[in-house]
């Protein structure tokens, strides 16, 4: 079950909007506007992100915001108009933890049924173990995999990039992208 709020007005011309299956050949239920016909389609987030690794230990950052103040989690978040999904993680890597890093391939793509998300985490090389987080995050800190609070970690995406990063570096390749449904 979707836990989005539903769509009640028009966003072209305010009406307020009905849900019923379009008259196009389309299959599911719409918010439509009866008065100008718009078809407002909802579609899943993009939340995009990366795993910084200097040597052996992961870059985490521990939340300044909700939801899940005060827990840790990879730096990431909701993708901008206008920014492919690399660019979307790489600016908030840069707004979460300030690291200087090097982009490297897409790790995992996760499916957040529940709550319509789709979550990209990239790994990224970090240059420095010099960070300057911004006003969303506590505190950026360097972790082994041994050193990582598990029970204080934000989001189950989260846990399952990082189990995943782990055993792909044990394994001595990142040769796959990962793909997770959460439902």
């Amino acid at each position: 079950m979707l836990l989005r709020v539903p769509i009640k007005h028009c966003k072209n011309c305010g009406t307020a909007v009905v849900y019923r299956i379009p008259d196009d050949g389309d299959t599911r239920e719409r918010a439509i506007c009866p008065a100008c016909h718009t078809v407002h389609y909802e579609n899943p987030l993009n939340v995009v992100g990366t795993i910084p690794v200097l040597g052996d230990r992961v870059l985490l950052c521990k939340r300044n915001i909700e939801p899940r103040w005060g827990k840790w989690t990879l730096p990431a978040g909701f993708m901008e108009l206008n920014e492919t999904t690399a660019q979307g993680a790489a600016r908030e890597t840069d707004e979460e933890a300030g690291a200087e890093y090097e982009m490297e391939g897409l790790f995992a793509v996760i499916s957040v049924v529940r709550v319509g998300q789709v979550h990209l985490f990239y790994r990224a090389r970090l240059l420095s173990d010099r960070f300057d987080p911004g006003h969303e995050t506590i505190e950026a800190r360097l972790f082994t995999e041994e050193e990582i609070p598990w029970d204080e970690i934000a989001f189950r995406t989260v846990r399952e990039a990082l189990t995943h990063y782990f055993e792909d570096r044990r394994r001595g390749s990142f040769d796959r992208v990962h793909q997770l449904d959460i439902v």
